[in-house]
């Protein structure tokens, strides 16, 4: 197939293909990309952008690393794919080692799926299914925080915020559930007993019919890259347990170091009943997530009516992605990555600090390998993603903010381009 010219490539994306968030016939432009290396995307016009997206988050690496590409050729020469049901294979049973020897000890069961949105949708059916078949089928609701995010799917949508939302076009088609106010406690302070109240409050009314709390510990992401207390966790683990409701954290997006933890549950030392992995489980190659357990929860499903989690993806486990998994893990944990999570923490404070001064702005904030520029007003996405393509950088704002979640690997010289980048552009606004 000859290679296509950006205005072929753009005119056929736009004769056939609906972008996520987008019109089909009228959305912004899209940006054809025809290479990825280290942490540069190459446009089919030849210009190359530092990409401070990391791919939604996922490609902690950079692109085309030698150790991952070998991987990936090793394993397809193997078996790119066989079915999970009564079948399993090296790549799954390795992985699923890695991951329990790397979580805390409770979470001693994996399942595996397809992507961040069918790990919690995996998680929510463990709760629910859990409490059926320990004899207490009342317990059907979920308790969530506002500003909240989970995916995309019907059962994550009902546990994304209702009002602030992507979701709320289909608000009267969801499951009903339950929401606390999100912390309002500083990342690096504690958590006041008066930011327990409302929560407290929820589970003291509603506990007999709750099944769990889900939350994203210490980040809430695309609700808002907001970060708060580790503490709150601590707190909240002792009213779940206090009320005999389980604990899910959604680690999708904080996951495999984002927050200078290789998890972000690290931060307080809390062990959920539930974990829900994804994004860079693959360090960016492959769609995988994962949904661990602990024995409680595997043990009352397994004993219960159906003798069985009643779930079963048809790539579940597909062994290509078990094996480039392992590949990101080994060549995370392989290299001084809490190090250059550090490193990218300071360059983007530093290089964001001067946003903090522009009359557009509301906050700046860092967190790990994250970086939020936090505006007054929403942006316009027809006009800014132009601006930043213009400057040789790709960052995907959304409602008012504009941030940064680059590669791990990202030098200090790209970080600074991309960050002089982000302040220009809100700068202009």
């Amino acid at each position: 197939m000859p290679e296509l010219s950006w205005q072929s490539l753009q005119a056929a994306d736009r004769a056939a293909i609906w972008h996520p968030y987008a019109s089909a016939h009228d959305g912004p432009e899209v940006f054809p990309v025809v290479s990825a290396s280290g942490v540069r995307l190459r446009l089919a016009d030849g210009r190359e952008l530092i990409d401070g997206m990391a791919s939604w988050w996922c490609a902690i690496h950079g692109y085309n690393h030698p150790a991952m590409n070998r991987a990936v050729q090793a394993q397809l020469e193997t078996m790119s794919h066989v079915m999970f049901g009564g079948l399993t294979h090296p790549p799954a049973v390795k992985l699923a080692q890695l991951l329990t020897s790397l979580t805390p000890a409770s979470l001693d069961r994996v399942f595996f799926s397809d992507s961040g949105s069918v790990a919690v949708e995996v998680a929510l059916k463990m709760a629910l299914q859990y409490w059926y078949s320990v004899g207490n089928p009342g317990k059907q609701k979920v308790i969530a925080l506002r500003n909240g995010y989970h995916g995309d799917t019907f059962g994550a949508m009902a546990v994304c915020d209702p009002v602030t939302g992507m979701h709320h076009l289909f608000g009267e088609m969801l499951p009903r559930h339950l929401f606390a106010p999100a912390p309002n406690c500083a990342f690096d302070g504690p958590c006041p007993d008066s930011e327990m109240v409302a929560i407290t409050d929820l589970l003291s009314q509603h506990h007999r019919e709750v099944a769990a709390v889900i939350v994203e510990p210490v980040v809430q992401g695309a609700g808002g890259m907001r970060f708060y207390s580790p503490d709150y966790l601590v707190k909240l683990r002792a009213l779940c347990d206090a009320f005999d409701v389980l604990l899910i954290f959604d680690e999708i997006a904080t996951g495999f170091g984002r927050t200078g933890k290789l998890f972000a549950l690290q931060h307080a030392a809390v062990e959920p009943d539930i974990l829900c992995l994804g994004k860079a489980l693959t360090g960016g190659y492959m769609t995988l997530a994962a949904t661990l357990c602990n024995q409680r929860i595997s043990r009352g499903i397994s004993d219960g009516e159906a003798g069985a989690f009643m779930h079963g993806p048809t790539f579940m486990g597909n062994p290509l992605a078990c094996a480039t998994a392992i590949a990101s893990i080994e060549l995370l944990l392989s290299q001084p990555w809490q190090r250059q999570v550090a490193n990218l923490n300071k360059a983007l404070g530093e290089g964001l600090a001067p946003a903090a001064e522009l009359p557009a702005v509301a906050q700046v904030r860092t967190l790990g390998a994250i970086g939020v520029i936090e505006l007054e007003e929403p942006v316009d996405m027809q006009t800014v993603q132009p601006m930043f393509v213009e400057r040789g950088v790709w960052v995907r704002p959304f409602g008012k903010l504009v941030y940064a979640m680059p590669p791990y690997v990202m030098g200090t010289e790209d970080v600074a381009a991309l960050t002089a980048a982000m302040v220009d552009v809100v700068a202009q606004l």
